[in-house]
Parts: C-alpha cells; structure tokens; sequence
C-alpha cells in the first residue's frame, strides 16, 4: 500500500501525466457520444474542420488537426466510404485534393449539435475554467511544439 502511494505520487507530481490521463479520459467520454453518429474522435475532428469550412483542401485539414498525410488519409477515405465527404482533385492544382461535405455529411452536423454541449456538461468546469484551461493548453501546445 505504502509503495502504491508513493509511485502514484510520483506520477501525480507529473504534468505530461496529468495531461495523459485527461486525454484518455475526455476521449473515452466522447466515445457512447460519436459510436451514435457512427465516428470515431479522429474522424468527429475531420468533420468539425468541414462543418466549418465546408471543402478543404487534405492539406489544411491536416495543419489543422496537427495530422500528418499519412494518418489523415485513412480517415478522410473511411469517412468517403461512410458517405460524408468527397474527395476530388483541384482543377487548378492536380497536386491538391480538396475534401468537401456531402449532403449526408451536411446532415450529419444536426445530428452531432448535441455533442459540445454533453462534453461541457461531463467536463463541469466553470466557463472562466474552461476558457483558462484551453488558454493554457494552447500556449502549452505552442510552447513545445515550436509551433504558433
């Protein structure tokens, strides 16, 4: 007992723990949520990308979500199958492929409305806590990532 404490307050002293564990746990909160509307996380980040800005190019999506070519491409071409979005070369550019919503994919966003709002609800931070928490995560982010 008394070595599990002391492990465990080491990995508490931990914030590359602390941030683990409220990843995993804020994405296995999404999961019943996004398994309804027949998403995954990864693919439910691509959506909210399109529901934004309706066709983009993979490339954007990617700088976007921080997601690499490689690992963007599988989910972008799952979420073609599943009937929300279309990929086609940019006639003015062959290289870019743009992505863009079809009208199952349109209707998809209705559906997924309620999401933000039960995550809120399951993180039940006050919005000054909530809005400090994304502040600081975003300056974390840019602080190691070199990256603004």
């Amino acid at each position: 007992m008394k070595k599990e404490r002391r492990l465990r307050r080491g990995l508490d002293d931990q914030l590359c723990f602390a941030l683990y564990a409220a990843s995993r746990a804020v994405t296995q909160r999404y999961r019943p949520l996004l398994e309804n509307l027949g998403l995954t996380y990864p693919q439910y980040l691509v959506l909210l990308v399109l529901w934004e800005h309706d066709t983009v190019p993979v490339k954007d999506i990617g700088a976007a979500l921080q997601l690499d070519y490689g690992t963007l491409t599988p989910l972008v071409k799952r979420l073609e199958t599943a009937g929300f979005v279309r990929r086609e070369r940019d006639p003015d550019d062959e290289r870019t492929v743009r992505v863009s919503l079809t009208d199952r994919g349109v209707d998809l966003r209705e559906r997924a409305r309620e999401v933000p709002a039960a995550m809120g609800a399951a993180m039940a931070l006050p919005e000054n806590d909530f809005a400090e928490a994304k502040r600081i995560l975003r300056q974390l982010t840019v602080n190691v990532s070199g990256q603004p």
